[in-house]
């Protein structure tokens, strides 16, 4: 069995995603307290043939609270979604097998309103065919960028909160 060895870089680069999650963390209101109303767990499903690169972005959204299903290539990760429950995928673009861009179209054949976010280290450029809602290139953005367009696109994807609707509705009656 071959054992795989870490550069010290390694470590360090991933020390440094981590402290910055943590150190960004919500403060009041959003907390995970005792007092605070226990809200459902979204559940991501994250997909990377870099080992590495998928366990950090796994703890990344696990620190967040955010239920976290990982694969290691497009066909598993394509089985693992038609399972159901998952409300976003996060995939990277270049992967042996089924690429990240033929899973993101076959998800959106599957569930049009699912959000995917495909990433690549080598494409810089999106074509708008591949069907993602957000292309990001590997080491361009910051990890709280990521973690900002992810809660965004499961905002846009569950819709209004419903106070809004019956506030609007109020608003509506009156005048």
């Amino acid at each position: 069995m071959m054992r795989k060895v870490f550069s010290p870089d390694f470590f360090c680069s991933s020390q440094k995603i981590l402290a910055s999650c943590f150190a960004t963390r919500p403060q009041s209101g959003r907390g995970h307290g005792l007092g605070d109303k226990m809200r459902p767990k979204r559940t991501i499903l994250c997909v990377d043939d870099n080992e590495q690169a998928l366990s950090i972005r796994k703890i990344m959204l696990e620190t967040r609270g955010y239920k976290v299903m990982t694969s290691a290539n497009g066909a598993e990760a394509l089985e693992i979604f038609k399972g159901g429950g998952i409300d976003l995928v996060l995939t990277d673009f270049m992967m042996p097998g089924l690429d990240g861009g033929t899973l993101v179209r076959r998800i959106k054949e599957i569930s049009p309103e699912t959000p995917a976010v495909l990433f690549s280290g080598k494409i810089k450029v999106y074509e708008n065919d591949l069907k993602a809602d957000v292309f990001l290139p590997k080491g361009m953005y910051a990890p709280m960028e990521l973690l900002e367009r992810i809660r965004i696109l499961l905002v846009k994807k569950r819709g209004p909160k419903r106070g809004s609707t019956a506030a609007g509705a109020q608003l509506a009656a009156v005048s």
